[in-house]
């Protein structure tokens, strides 16, 4: 394939990874990664392009919600800081940490988070703006877990939150704020210790995620609570299922 075709398809690879996660708060480094693999591209630069690439996505997803008006400035401090800790020591173990564990602590998660989140669509309930206690907590673990497991921040920070009761689209933006700080984090300590990757890869996954970003912002301000809720359950258990056929091949 030719150079140019292949900074086209990742493109859009890009792009529709962000609309995704941009509409649900979730899933742009399983979209993305998923993608990359499928094209035949190695896990390992697979991995190492999606991080890189997500500082820059991230970023303009962030700020796009920022503008939407779908940022708690709190609720980001709260989540970023630990977040950053957790995945500068996340992508420092990850050299010495089967990544198998980590799917074994997360398959559960997601399967039953997603079963939850569905449930939670037939009641009613107010949504909360304030942060709750432990949410420093879920910051530094999601950190940890995204830097060492190649993803799971957008998972388990916006079930998490918003089954708790949770506003979603405060809680998608904030969340993806959040993200791109952590992701700057974890790309310079992946850069340290792995390398770079293929330039026209990480410019394609970032020029479609840009071009994205403000449509995924603009979606998630326009659906109602429990259709978002909905559709992050319905992501959330299909990750789980993706993750339990990987554990039984394994």
């Amino acid at each position: 394939m030719a150079p140019f075709s292949e900074f086209l398809l990742f493109t859009g690879i890009g792009a529709l990874a962000q609309l995704v996660d941009g509409a649900l708060g979730m899933a742009y480094g399983v979209t993305s990664a998923g993608m990359l693999l499928g094209v035949g591209m190695p896990p390992a630069l697979a991995s190492a392009s999606v991080h890189y690439a997500e500082t820059f996505t991230c970023g303009a997803s962030g700020l796009s919600h920022w503008w939407a008006g779908n940022v708690q400035r709190r609720l980001f401090l709260v989540l970023a800081i630990p977040g950053v800790i957790g995945a500068v020591l996340g992508a420092t173990a990850l050299a010495h940490m089967p990544p198998i564990w980590i799917r074994y602590f997360l398959t559960p998660y997601l399967l039953g988070m997603g079963l939850f989140l569905l449930f939670r669509t037939t009641r009613r309930k107010d949504r909360r703006r304030d942060v709750p206690r432990g949410t420093g907590v879920l910051g530094f673990v999601a950190g940890v877990l995204d830097a060492a497991g190649g993803g799971g921040w957008s998972a388990l920070t916006v079930t998490t939150m918003v089954a708790r009761g949770q506003e979603p689209r405060v809680v998608i933006g904030s969340v993806h704020l959040a993200k791109c700080v952590v992701s700057l984090a974890a790309s310079i300590t992946f850069l340290l210790s792995i390398g770079e990757s293929k330039l026209h890869v990480v410019l394609g996954l970032i020029l479609g995620g840009v071009i994205a970003a403000p449509f995924g912002a603009w979606l998630v301000r326009r659906l109602p609570p429990r259709v978002s809720t909905l559709m992050a359950g319905l992501t959330v258990l299909a990750l789980g299922i993706y993750n339990c056929y990987h554990l039984l091949r394994s």
